[in-house]
């Protein structure tokens, strides 16, 4: 199965990568990984009409998402939300979002990104994919650093969380792929 991480943050000096590497190194050892990057995207910060034909830049990253068979989003909360360029990256797509499972990983201060994370729930729900239960949530992820500079220390727990959601991920993943197989998705 196929698992696309994306990364939703595009700051300088971001964190999201850090992340989003270590979570594709333990979802390795289910899903063949496919890391999306928005800050390498390019995606047009400015939506269509209807009837305008998508930028290529949208259409390359379209097929990649459609290709996948769950995603896991990445995600930093700032002033209780979501990145915008994440949000702008879920509404140039529809389609490739649908009967879908996501896993959400998010980090930020003292609450981990749970705002942030609460608020993906409801748009991903609109967007006719499922949300695991399981999130991994990373508060002041910055005090796990090792003495290397490695990331994270082994004491922070995060590959149990991690386990486990991406356990529910690839149980998600099989059932909606045999139903999308057996019964294509109407909307």
């Amino acid at each position: 199965m196929r698992l696309a991480v994306i990364i939703g943050s595009t700051r300088r000096g971001r964190f999201g990568p850090t992340v989003a590497n270590w979570l594709a190194e333990q979802a390795a050892k289910q899903f063949e990984v496919d890391l999306v990057d928005l800050a390498t995207a390019n995606l047009p910060a400015v939506l269509p009409d209807a009837d305008e034909e998508a930028p290529r830049e949208v259409s390359e990253l379209g097929s990649r998402l459609a290709a996948a068979d769950a995603f896991a989003v990445v995600t930093p909360e700032i002033n209780c939300s979501f990145p915008a360029t994440l949000k702008t990256a879920l509404d140039w797509y529809y389609d490739e979002w649908h009967a879908k499972p996501v896993a959400l990983v998010s980090y930020g201060r003292e609450s981990g990104g749970c705002y942030a994370t609460a608020q993906l729930r409801q748009v991903f729900s609109e967007l006719q994919a499922v949300t695991i239960r399981n999130t991994v949530a990373l508060p002041c992820y910055w005090e796990q650093f090792t003495a290397d500079g490695g990331w994270p220390r082994p004491s922070a727990g995060y590959e149990a969380s991690a386990k486990l959601m991406l356990d529910q991920l690839v149980w998600w993943a099989a059932a909606l792929q045999d139903a999308r197989k057996r019964r294509p998705y109407r909307h």
